[in-house]
């Protein structure tokens, strides 16, 4: 198995703090806009996002969880049961803009279940689609992010491993992995 970094703590950084002048440029001071994380991974990003954004912006920015396990198309095809994580939307979103937020958009069909699991919770205005790598190839649906990190372009055979460290500890990293 080999690993290229593709993103390093520094870099990161950086992308972390562009994705967020975009997100103001398009929802000014979110005073009617939310970000949702996507389960299980896309929290540590819209977490580190709304951080970020409340530093920027001075003011609280709405952040909640959304688990789409039980919305996913393959939820039954599974040899073993599925394991959902926890939702956490404690507030509406009915006529809000919606930022979906993902640490890898691959094949689309995550987002697609988290579109499903995310009407439970009201009827947005818009919703768009935050990811931090987008691998450009190998996607079942036409499924595109309004704001990206990095592009990647990757084999099938490929994978991107993201890696959080916790404050004050390891550091975050995104490598291209060869299995």
């Amino acid at each position: 198995m080999q690993k290229r970094l593709i993103l390093d703590q520094h870099r990161l950084q950086i992308t972390i703090s562009r994705l967020c002048q975009q997100l103001v440029e398009e929802h000014g001071d979110f005073s009617n806009s939310v970000l949702l994380g996507m389960q299980p991974r896309g929290i540590f990003l819209a977490e580190r996002l709304a951080r970020r954004l409340r530093e920027m912006l001075q003011r609280e920015v709405l952040l909640g969880h959304l688990d789409a396990t039980f919305h996913r198309d393959d939820f039954r095809r599974r040899d073993s049961p599925l394991r959902p994580n926890a939702t956490r939307v404690p507030f509406v979103i009915e006529s809000k803009k919606v930022v979906l937020v993902d640490d890898v958009l691959f094949t689309g069909r995550t987002v697609r279940a988290a579109l499903d699991a995310m009407m439970a919770f009201g009827r947005p205005q818009k919703v768009e689609l935050l990811v931090l790598i987008d691998r450009k190839y190998g996607r079942d649906l036409p499924i595109e992010a309004n704001y990206v990190g990095l592009s990647v372009n990757s084999l099938q055979s490929q994978r991107v491993q993201v890696e959080w460290g916790t404050p004050g500890a390891e550091e975050d990293h995104v490598w291209l992995v060869d299995q």
